[in-house]
């Protein structure tokens, strides 16, 4: 199971496995408060796509895009795989900064390593108005 929690929220027993999913780290939170047992920066969106989008509503579909083929690099491949696996023992809890939280790379994030727990993959599309 994967959860989505805000990094200025409190952490909580029921988290599971808590993995920071951010290029940078949130303002304002400490390392010591924040109670990761990793952080997955290699996963978030790319210095250039995260500035471009700049949580824009209306690029988040064009986002949306650009964010997945980002994910479909080998390298991230086989790290959306190991978070998959570790997704399907337990809990694990994507956290993130952004305010909005109806569209951020977290809850797309969380939607591709889903389907690939269903054995679905990373590179498709999910049903419209989905992450």
């Amino acid at each position: 199971m994967i959860k989505l929690k805000r990094a200025y929220e409190a952490a909580a027993a029921g988290d599971g496995g808590r993995f920071l999913v951010e290029r940078l780290w949130p303002r304002g939170v400490t390392r010591q408060a924040a109670r990761l047992d990793g952080w997955l920066k290699e996963l978030a969106p790319s210095p250039a796509l995260r500035r471009w989008y700049g949580h824009a509503p209306e690029r988040w579909p064009e986002f949306q895009r650009r964010y997945r083929e980002e994910l479909r690099a080998p390298d991230k491949q086989a790290l959306l795989r190991q978070v998959a696996e570790k997704a399907r023992k337990g809990t694990v809890t994507f956290v993130f900064a952004a305010s909005d939280t109806e569209r951020n790379s977290a809850l797309l994030l969380k939607g591709i390593v889903e389907r690939l727990m269903k054995g679905a993959g990373a590179g498709k599309a999910p049903a419209r108005g989905k992450a």
